[in-house]
């Protein structure tokens, strides 16, 4: 298990899985908003050192998604993927493709715990070799800062 924060923690569950958990001290409700609120998701998704801007967020099962990002000396990155499943506030699942034919499924989970929401991140790749590209991106680190970004942004929000 790695920890990165405080509380988000990450573990390799097979050879083509990585579960991430993180804790927030905020109303489910309330962190569903941020997860699926256009206007919220440039405010927290991501690094402190990229922008993120949502392109296209056409929340429904089938509907597509693009968030561009951008860098400090101009270089874009590209997400993009499709909702498979939605269900207020408990669970959405899309795929995510960070390069052409790059992609995989994530399966997030939220969980009510005693006025604080548990959440889990399940992110299924297609192969070893995804996977281990994926963490070679720094994606663990880059996804636990995006974790505390949230974690700020629900404090501003949630007060």
């Amino acid at each position: 298990m790695t920890e990165i924060s405080h509380s988000t923690k990450f573990t390799h569950a097979s050879e083509r899985e990585i579960v991430m958990t993180h804790v927030f001290n905020a109303p489910q409700e309330m962190v569903w908003k941020v997860f699926t609120d256009p206007q919220l998701i440039p405010q927290w998704w991501g690094p402190t050192n990229l922008s993120t801007m949502v392109e296209v967020m056409d929340l429904r099962p089938g509907g597509k998604w693009r968030f561009i990002q951008h860098d400090s000396n101009g270089n874009e990155f590209t997400f993009s993927g499709v909702y498979q499943e939605i269900m207020p506030p408990e669970r959405l699942v899309q795929t995510i493709e960070t390069l052409p034919g790059q992609e995989f499924l994530e399966r997030l989970t939220l969980e009510e715990i005693g006025g604080k929401t548990g959440i889990t991140e399940v992110f299924q790749f297609q192969s070893v070799e995804d996977r281990d590209m994926m963490l070679n991106t720094r994606m663990e680190e880059e996804t636990a800062e995006g974790m505390d970004r949230l974690t700020q942004l629900l404090r501003e929000l949630y007060k």
